[in-house]
């Protein structure tokens, strides 16, 4: 058995790829980094360390790598051999991927099980973004697209910034979770163990991103303005372990209400995440885990996204909105989205900031608390 995968960065070597791994495939390692692909390439093994409560090491062998930007003719012709092709590049450079699959699935033999096609990004129904490139690419009516199933999926492991010096090794936490929707293979779902298989997976996505990434982006930036040097430290203080509670509160309160999730194992799961992001084995920073904010505070992403719905539905958003605050405080030297933000809350006032940076409209039962949260930073316009 065979799998593609775009992207050997750390996500790629330390999740994704070595699940497939461990799953008995051989991974082709796809990636446009000249320098990391001719060090896999010239490797034979490399080290996947899980740290935490539950660590251990494991050893990756029989992989191969390939760069997709100066050899694509070779990436596409292993992947019109592969049974599965899966990506971690991030959601922006999909559009890029597409051509080469796009490829492969034409000169894929049709009488080969359909390749399966999985974006393994953290954003919501990744892989339906793909499979639109790829339409695009091939035509909507291409007898080529019927040689794949695409499957959407939720990905879930911490991958902070690596040693200097660690090379090809990768550390990573202990917890992982990989869920997958079932619905596209009918009867023939893939061989991977470590997945597990879900018929709706859309709880899963949200679950995760309204829990993990809501409550790491809320201790990064409350941290920040604490000035903690890692997420460990950050939670350490209890000004910020009350605020990160308190919006997983909210968001629990949004995803029960929404997917009608039992309380009980939202909570469960709520604690857990709690103390991964207090993981002391994870050196994450505050800066690293922040980064982007203007990403961070757009309409479907972490914060404004359950907060809209949990206004919609009378509920409280009122830590949701002060991690918002806390966002535009942000000003790591290092991010260029951190001066961008900057710049533009001098220059909007806080209703347009609301409008046209985080998507809230004044008719939105969250505009009025949502622009009272942007008044309450230091810089923005009246």
């Amino acid at each position: 058995m065979k799998a593609v995968h775009f992207g050997a960065g750390n996500i790629g070597r330390g999740f994704v790829g070595l699940i497939l791994h461990e799953a008995g495939y051989e991974v082709v390692f796809a990636d446009v980094n000249a320098e990391l692909i001719d060090a896999l390439a010239a490797s034979s093994s490399y080290e996947v360390h899980a740290v935490g409560e539950n660590a251990s090491t494991t050893t990756v062998t029989g992989y191969r790598a390939l760069n997709s930007a100066s050899d694509e003719d070779a990436v596409v012709a292993e992947i019109a051999t592969a049974e599965i092709v899966t990506t971690a590049v991030g959601p922006n450079i999909l559009k890029f991927v597409a051509p080469v699959i796009a490829r492969a699935l034409e000169a894929r033999d049709e009488a080969l099980p359909g390749l399966v096609v999985m974006a393994c990004e953290n954003a919501i129904n990744a892989t339906d973004a793909l499979h639109g490139h790829i339409e695009e690419r091939l035509g909507a009516e291409s007898p080529a697209l019927a040689k794949a199933v695409f499957a959407n999926t939720a990905v879930d492991r911490i991958v902070p910034n690596q040693a200097p010096g660690a090379g090809l090794d990768v550390t990573v936490e202990d917890f992982f979770e990989w869920a997958i929707e079932s619905g596209p293979f009918g009867d023939s779902v893939p061989s991977i163990p470590d997945a597990h298989f879900v018929p709706d997976l859309a709880p899963y996505i949200e679950r995760k991103l309204f829990t993990v990434n809501t409550g790491h982006a809320t201790t990064a930036y409350h941290g920040w303005l604490e000035g903690a040097t890692t997420l460990a430290d950050a939670l350490a203080v209890p000004q910020v372990f009350a605020e990160v509670k308190a919006v997983l509160a909210e968001t629990k309160a949004l995803l029960v209400a929404k997917h009608e999730f039992d309380p009980a194992v939202q909570e469960a799961y709520l604690e857990k995440n709690l103390v991964r992001f207090a993981n002391p084995y994870l050196t994450d920073t505050p800066e690293r885990v922040g980064r982007q904010p203007l990403r961070k505070i757009s309409r479907h992403e972490r914060f404004i996204g359950p907060a809209a719905e949990l206004a919609e539905r009378g509920l409280p958003t009122d830590a949701l909105l002060r991690a918002v605050a806390a966002a535009l405080r942000f000003d790591a030297p290092a991010d260029p989205q951190s001066a961008e933000l900057a710049g533009l809350l001098d220059t909007l006032s806080a209703e347009e900031f609301a409008d046209q940076v985080c998507g809230i409209e004044p008719s939105h039962p969250l505009f009025g608390d949502l622009v009272g949260a942007i008044r309450s930073v230091d810089g923005s316009s009246s």
